[in-house]
């Protein structure tokens, strides 16, 4: 797997499709790696005729890890003082990227945290992109979007200390936080698990991750001044990134699409692919090129 260095840090990433095609950068969330992107879903991206980058975030998968873990009562509390680094840093690992492969100009979607990268992206490297997606995201503003004290249990329970207590706990927290209205495949979320911790388990990374959420300031007053087509997805049934989040997210855009979709909650169910491979699909079409 090919990486780059910049920012000081190791980055790897993975591309597929056609490199004539536009490219589209996919940004993974709090703890996923680039392999939590699901397959079908990049080759339905691939066949739609886009050239997909997907990468591991600092601190998640085989990029470069950082060392300590946060201060979350401070954090909790608004002092940002302890957290590793910044939404925006991670942002520009990602712009950084794109510069490294040559890529000038680019689509962009971000689930979860990585929305929130992606707002960061489009805020502070706006001549990157051509459109933008935010799915099961929010601004940062610590008045909407916040989960339910369900979810919150599920985010914050202790690091597993074995490889099956880990694959375990992960589907666990996947039931609580997945979409209501459509059905909780086991088999493929324990291989996915199962995956996801040989290829690079590392706890400490995601609290890291989840203390820059929080030491992040809010980019409500950034996203006004956007001006690119921006879609704006989330599941009404979101109990991890409440669906306030995406409608303040669209609110704070001007122009942009806001689309909910009853029944999902904070994962990507396959019933949905189509739909919203469709949507983002229409709203890179609007981009001037």
């Amino acid at each position: 797997m090919p990486t780059v260095h910049v920012n000081g840090i190791d980055i790897k990433y993975v591309t597929d499709g056609d490199p004539a095609d536009p490219p589209l950068l996919l940004v993974m969330g709090l703890g996923g790696q680039l392999t939590a992107w699901p397959e079908g879903f990049v080759e339905q991206l691939t066949g739609r005729g886009f050239f997909t980058i997907r990468y591991d975030n600092r601190d998640v998968g085989l990029s470069t890890k950082f060392e300590g873990i946060p201060d979350f009562v401070a954090l909790f509390g608004g002092d940002s003082a302890s957290a590793p680094y910044r939404i925006e840093d991670m942002a520009d690992d990602a712009a950084a990227l794109l510069a490294e492969l040559g890529i000038e100009r680019t689509h962009v979607v971000g689930v979860s945290m990585g929305g929130m990268i992606t707002q960061a992206l489009v805020i502070n490297h706006p001549s990157l992109f051509l459109s933008a997606c935010s799915i099961m995201s929010t601004t940062g503003d610590r008045t909407v979007g916040q989960p339910t004290d369900k979810a919150m249990m599920a985010l914050l329970r202790p690091a597993a200390t074995s490889r099956e207590e880990a694959v375990a706990a992960s589907l666990e927290s996947g039931k609580v936080i997945s979409s209501p209205g459509y059905p909780f495949d086991v088999a493929l979320m324990t291989r996915r698990a199962e995956n996801a911790y040989d290829r690079s388990y590392c706890p400490s990374g995601t609290a890291r991750q989840l203390g820059a959420i929080l030491g992040s300031p809010d980019r409500t007053e950034g996203l006004h001044a956007v001006k690119m087509p921006f879609l704006v997805i989330h599941g009404e049934d979101d109990i991890l990134v409440t669906v306030s989040g995406g409608k303040a997210t669209a609110a704070a855009v001007p122009g942009s699409k806001l689309i909910l979709l009853p029944g999902m909650g904070h994962d990507l169910p396959e019933e949905l692919w189509s739909l919203i491979i469709d949507a983002i699909v229409a709203n890179t079409e609007l981009a001037a090129v």
